[in-house]
């Protein structure tokens, strides 16, 4: 068996990152990553986008360069699933039997992507988008010419069918919603983002869901529960996720709808911890337990988490943020906005460059700039403050945002 060191399960952004933030943080042990892929940690913004699209590598989503955990002492496993976690033991096991001994545990296994359950869902050309192979197989389908349904007007969704159209394909999106997005957005900005893919060309199915897929071994048609049907050369479903705790479960560590962590993304065992989509964080500004499931999450928690393995002690506290980018269109997103009371803008959303404000009473919980840059560390200024904002002074294009707050 291996000797004691740092043991971190995925090999993931949030799993090298954490790697990273532990040998920075001054981890002189060994320090084992394991990943259940076969690839290099990678990013998986860049796969519905310049991957999917073919005009990028899949080097590009790398984390870090090749050299990096070699030159840094880092062993990384590559198709070794970890089965099981022994705390009493101190060992995970892997696939295939081996174990691994730790001092220190960092989890890090992600989600996987939330199945559809309707008839037909396992015809070919029925696809999701998670792994770099997924990204790889769907750069090859998406011809011109060819018909694409996407269904979930969701991140995922309206990325996939943004570079979906770049690539000359036919695109239909669904979604039993009446905007894109509107799960996280809500339905003002929502529109916008509506009005953003109808301009390129994506015929929208708005307010209908997925009844059935149709075909002969293949995909050939989706069946929608308004009694119509969208013809199809493939689909891509976009869903959402579910976070892979099933492994810290079956340890006997706290879970609930991800996987309990401090402030400082230490489990229910204190030499336990946990980064990315699977932490559910007692988050410190906040004053709630969130699970974010987005890049700079896993980012950021993996270096505090790997940090906090090697003593660090410190307290995660960034704002959720995250990004977008759609034909022309980028976009950013800082704050939990699971609550407000109205949205108001700074610029005008038909113009196409706008700041929408997600207010709770008079504090900004969230906010989202859409092609207004040098706005986003104003964004979460003030949802850190939890103060009342100056609600004419935050909407007035005129009014320099560094004043946003005292």
């Amino acid at each position: 068996m291996a000797s004691d060191g740092l043991v971190i399960v995925g090999a993931s952004l949030a799993g090298a990152k954490a790697a990273e933030g532990a040998r920075d943080g001054g981890w002189a042990g060994a320090i084992r990553l394991a990943g259940a892929e076969w690839h290099l940690p990678y990013e998986r913004p860049p796969l519905s986008k310049g991957v999917m699209q073919g005009s990028e590598q899949p080097s590009v989503a790398r984390v870090h360069d090749d050299g990096f955990y070699a030159g840094h002492e880092i062993e990384i496993l590559l198709g070794a699933a970890a089965t099981g976690i022994d705390l009493a033991d101190s060992t995970v096991t892997l696939a295939g039997g081996r174990r691994l001994r730790f001092d220190k545990l960092v989890l890090a296994t992600g989600s996987t992507v939330r199945r559809i359950p309707v008839p037909g869902a396992e015809l070919d050309g029925v696809c999701y988008l998670r792994s770099l192979d997924d990204a790889l197989g769907l750069r090859d389908l998406l011809q011109p010419g060819r018909r694409l349904a996407v269904v979930g007007a969701s991140w995922i969704g309206t990325e996939v069918a943004a570079s979906a159209r770049q690539r000359g394909t036919e695109v239909v999106m669904v979604d039993p919603l009446s905007q894109p997005l509107e799960r996280v957005l809500g339905p003002e900005v929502g529109r916008y983002f509506a009005r953003l893919h109808t301009d390129h060309g994506v015929k929208l199915r708005l307010g209908t869901g997925v009844e059935a897929f149709a075909g002969d071994g293949r995909v050939e048609a989706v069946r929608l529960t308004d009694g119509s049907a969208v013809d199809a050369d493939a689909v891509v479903v976009g869903i959402g996720v579910n976070p892979n705790v099933d492994l810290a479960r079956s340890a006997g560590l706290a879970v609930d709808q991800g996987v309990l962590v401090d402030a400082h993304l230490t489990t229910s065992h204190p030499d336990v911890f946990a980064a990315g989509d699977i932490a559910e964080h007692h988050h410190p500004v906040l004053g709630a337990r969130v699970r974010v499931e987005h890049w700079a999450n896993a980012l950021n928690q993996g270096l505090t988490a790997g940090a906090n393995a090697a003593g660090a002690g410190q307290v995660y506290d960034g704002i959720p943020y995250f990004f977008s980018d759609q034909y022309d269109m980028g976009m950013e997103y800082s704050g939990w906005a699971t609550g407000y009371d109205r949205v108001v803008f700074r610029g005008d959303p038909e113009d196409g460059a706008f700041v929408a404000f997600y207010l709770s009473g008079e504090r900004v919980v969230g906010g989202v700039n859409v092609n207004v840059w040098d706005v986003n560390a104003q964004v979460q200024a003030l949802v850190r403050s939890a103060a009342p904002a100056d609600i004419d002074a935050i909407t007035d294009p005129d009014v320099d945002p560094a004043t946003w707050t005292p």
